[in-house]
């Protein structure tokens, strides 16, 4: 797997797993009919480095594997603190592909000069994703009581997450 930087042709590979994953409403704070055009504002905007996993065949075809932008969590006097997002292909979960993208943020946040990393809305019942963070040494230093509406659990907690670099 290798993980570079994306290009506008990648988003029609990154919209096959974007809008499943946001219509479904279990871990991510969009509107579950978010459009392919306001996705693709959200996603690919300027003022995030979009990054995606690829896989590359024996003819070097590629598949994109999942997703994940880079930015600055606040402006100002906030802006060391960077925060992502990552999304992975429903076939390609399970093979690490959102450990390597946190690896390759949490390097790259290094190298854009970020200080930390903070994660604003973790759904608690995301627990793959918790403890994914865990494993990479974020701590959940706050939690927002009943701030994300899921489709089946009712209103359910949300974490902030935080590591510095």
């Amino acid at each position: 797997m290798e993980i570079r930087p994306a290009v506008d042709t990648d988003f029609d590979a990154i919209w096959s797993f974007f809008q499943p994953i946001a219509a479904a409403g279990e871990t991510y704070a969009l509107d579950p009919g978010i459009d392919r055009a306001n996705a693709r504002r959200y996603w690919m905007e300027a003022s995030k480095r979009t990054l995606v996993a690829v896989e590359r065949d024996a003819d070097g075809r590629e598949t994109v594997l999942g997703s994940y932008y880079i930015k600055a969590n606040a402006q100002g006097p906030g802006d060391h603190v960077c925060n992502c997002g990552y999304m992975v292909a429903l076939e390609a979960r399970g093979r690490g592909v959102a450990g390597q993208m946190c690896e390759h943020s949490l390097a790259l946040g290094r190298e854009l000069g970020f200080r930390a990393m903070q994660f604003n809305c973790v759904v608690s019942t995301n627990q793959g994703a918790v403890r994914l963070w865990q494993r990479h040494g974020f701590e959940i230093v706050g939690r927002l009581p009943g701030a994300f509406r899921h489709p089946r659990e009712g209103l359910v907690d949300a974490y902030v997450m935080y590591r510095a670099l």
